[in-house]
């Protein structure tokens, strides 16, 4: 096979699979399944998610009424455990039915059809989509036949087939990688481990040990890119120090007295043969977590063989991701800034150590703990406007802190008060960076940040009057 993409063989042929939840990454799943050859059920406790599977030509069926189920294919947000398994999960389980992520269907479909392709996956609580848009593309820059998604998106099973030069480069959360049994990256980057999606997890420990998946089954020949900002993740670099896989130990801070193998000095992205890249020129990456985003970029792309000055290019020329930390509009000198990727106050902090007198956005619906961590960030925020579930406990937390604040409700106001709040402030940046998940009044994080990409570009045409 070459490096270029494939049409699917019939791999699949005699299998049969149903797959729970047909949205963005379900119904994808069940067509290409289909492609491969295999009889695919699907189902969704949504109507209106049948109904459009149905027209699709996917055949609506609960995966416990099937006469035959070999595996169910789970969409990553659908618990098979915690904090309670959907039915079709239990009834699975039940049977000792495997239970699997499109990711590691992907796997096992490109190496029935005798490629062998790479595989690149990235995993951490922040910037896994960053890192894995920045290694695609600094592989493509250097002419590789490269399919990226994941969690990121598109759903893996919607990638095309790669030849034997191609690689897959894969964002995998928790979610997908507590359900992955033969998948092997030749390559995987686990970036920081802040609590998160404890509710799915029940725990810290149980949290980390599906992040540490994506090292699972790796060999001598694979590399295991490990960030060692935090103590979760030096802890999970010392367990897998001694092998098989050789681990490379990146940061973004140089932590004192923390051994690593590439580093940031300054802005300069380097290694023990000198510098990488100087991110002085990397618009779309600032501050300390965007140069370990960066570092563990450059690390991956390094065991793919990609010389350093592709790396430097390429990661100047990155344009970035929506919704983090993007510059969308500027009146008088006042830049809005939609970081609404930030959904927990670890990658809110990102944002705010970025800049000084800020007018911040915030709120949504909380994470634990809330945003009692972002303490030391609070000299850096002239105002905090308030929306959402949470405004009522981001204000207290605020007010034993003497920050001053105004809870605003909707996104709409907030937008509107911190200009007005700006101007009185002699602030330069609105951010939002909700440390909140959108759900209370948005559909996604994406809906949250067009929404206030929206209403400051409205301000800009009407010359920022509300």
């Amino acid at each position: 096979m070459s490096g270029t993409k494939q049409s699917w063989p019939l791999v699949f042929e005699g299998w049969h699979f149903g797959v729970l939840g047909l949205g963005n990454n379900g119904l994808p799943a069940a067509l290409t399944l289909a492609v491969m050859g295999a009889s695919v059920a699907g189902w969704d406790d949504r109507p209106d998610k049948r109904e459009a599977a149905a027209q699709a030509g996917v055949s609506i069926c609960a995966p416990s009424a099937m006469k035959r189920l070999d595996a169910l294919v789970l969409s990553p947000g659908i618990p098979h455990n915690l904090p309670r398994p959907h039915p079709e999960a239990a009834a699975a389980i039940a049977q000792d039915i495997p239970i699997l992520s499109d990711a590691e269907l992907l796997y096992r479909a490109v190496r029935a059809a005798g490629s062998a392709a790479r595989f690149v996956g990235i995993t951490g609580t922040n910037g896994k989509s960053t890192t894995t848009a920045l290694a695609a593309h600094i592989l493509q820059r250097a002419g590789l036949a490269v399919a990226v998604g994941g969690n990121l998106g598109p759903s893996a099973l919607s990638l095309p087939l790669l030849g034997d030069h191609g690689v897959y480069v894969l964002e995998m959360s928790s979610y997908m990688l507590e359900r992955i049994v033969t998948m092997r990256f030749d390559a995987a980057a686990m970036l920081n481990i802040t609590p998160d999606h404890l509710d799915r997890h029940g725990n810290i420990g149980s949290y980390v040990q599906a992040k540490e998946a994506i090292f699972a089954r790796q060999g001598l020949n694979d590399r295991a890119v490990i960030g060692v900002d935090d103590a979760e993740s030096r802890a999970m670099a010392e367990r897998l120090g001694h092998g098989p896989a050789q681990v490379i130990r990146i940061s973004g801070e140089n932590v004192q007295g923390v051994s690593v193998d590439i580093w940031t000095e300054g802005t300069t992205v380097r290694d023990f043969s000198g510098a990488i890249v100087n991110l002085c020129g990397a618009s779309a990456l600032p501050g300390a977590h965007n140069a370990q985003n960066a570092a563990a970029a450059a690390a991956l792309a390094q065991t793919i063989g990609v010389p350093n000055v592709v790396i430097a290019e390429a990661t100047r020329h990155f344009s970035g991701l929506p919704h983090r930390q993007a510059r969308i509009a500027e009146i008088d000198g006042i830049v809005f800034i939609n970081d609404s990727k930030a959904t927990n106050a670890d990658a809110a902090a990102r944002a705010l150590s970025c800049h000084d007198g800020i007018i911040w956005i915030a709120g949504g619906i909380a994470k634990a703990g809330g945003i009692s961590a972002l303490a030391p960030y609070f000299p850096r925020i002239a105002h905090a406007l308030l929306i959402g579930a949470a405004a009522n406990e981001f204000a207290a937390t605020l007010s034993r802190h003497h920050v001053p604040h105004t809870i605003v409700e909707t996104l709409e106001r907030a937008v509107c008060e911190g200009l007005a709040k700006a101007r009185a402030e002699g602030s330069k940046i609105i951010l939002l960076s909700p440390a909140c998940a959108s759900f209370d009044q948005f559909a996604d994080f994406a809906a949250r940040g067009d929404a206030f990409a929206h209403y400051a570009r409205a301000l800009v045409v009407n010359s920022g009057v509300c």
